[in-house]
C-alpha cells in the first residue's frame, strides 16, 4: 500500500531549508526534521560547523569598546570582557612602566613600611622626615604623592654600601637628612644610573 492506502502515511512531503547552504528540499514530515539537503548529506558537508563570527558569534558583546589607557591616557580598544578592573594598558611599554610605578615601595605586595635589616636603626624616622621636607615630592621633577599615587622614594645620595665599608663608620651614618632625598620612579632610576651627581641632588634639598 502507498500513499494514502499506508497506515502510516501522514501527510505529503514538506519544504525546508539547508542550514548549511540555504538550498530548498523536501522531506516527509513524519521522519525526522530534514536539516541539510540531499547535496550537503552527500558531501559530508553538512559535518562541518559553521563559523560563527561578529553578531553571529552567540557570545558577542557589541565588540571592541574604545577605553583610555590608564598610563599614557591614550584611547585605544579593548573588548568587554577584557577590560581589566585594576589597570587597562594599551602595549608593552606602557604595562612596563605600570608595573615599576605599582609595585615599587608602597604599591610592592613585600612592603611592611620601609627596608630593615641592612639598613639597620634610624632608617624610618629619617625616611620620614626626608618626605616632610621635600613635600612628598621629588626633588628633581616636582612630582608629588598624589600624581605618583604613592609616596616618592627616599634616596641615599652617599650610599649606604660606602658607610659599611668604611671601618670608622656604620649604617646608621648614612641615615642623616643632608644624606637623603625624595624622588619620584623614574628620576630614582635616572640617579642610580648616574645621569644626576651627588652635588646636583645636595643643591636641591
Amino acid at each position: 500500500m502507498a500513499g494514502e492506502n499506508n497506515p502510516n502515511y501522514s501527510d505529503a512531503k514538506a519544504q525546508t531549508t539547508c542550514e548549511r547552504c540555504d538550498a530548498i528540499f523536501e522531506y516527509y514530515p513524519s521522519a525526522k526534521k530534514g536539516r541539510f539537503c540531499g547535496d550537503c548529506v552527500a558531501t559530508n558537508e553538512w559535518q562541518e560547523p559553521p563559523t560563527l563570527t561578529g553578531e553571529s558569534n552567540p557570545n558577542y558583546t557589541g565588540g571592541p569598546a574604545t577605553i583610555t589607557c590608564d598610563e599614557c591616557g591614550e584611547p585605544f580598544e579593548r573588548y568587554p570582557a577584557q577590560v581589566n578592573e585594576t589597570a587597562n594598558l594599551c602595549g608593552e611599554s606602557c604595562r612596563a612602566d605600570w608595573l615599576s610605578a605599582a609595585f615599587t615601595g608602597e604599591g610592592h605586595p613585600n612592603w611592611r613600611g620601609g627596608p630593615t635589616g641592612p639598613y639597620g636603626p634610624g632608617w624610618r624616622e629619617v625616611r620620614r622626615l626626608a618626605l616632610e621636607r621635600d613635600g612628598y615630592a621629588c626633588v628633581l621633577c616636582g612630582t608629588d604623592a598624589e600624581e605618583l599615587g604613592q609616596n616618592p622614594d627616599v634616596h641615599h645620595i652617599i650610599p649606604v654600601r660606602a658607610f659599611l665599608d668604611e671601618p670608622r663608620l656604620t649604617v646608621a651614618d648614612a641615615h642623616t637628612l643632608d644624606n637623603v632625598c625624595s624622588l619620584c620612579v623614574d628620576c630614582h632610576r635616572l640617579v642610580e644610573h648616574g645621569g644626576v651627581d651627588s652635588g646636583a641632588l645636595r643643591a636641591v634639598i
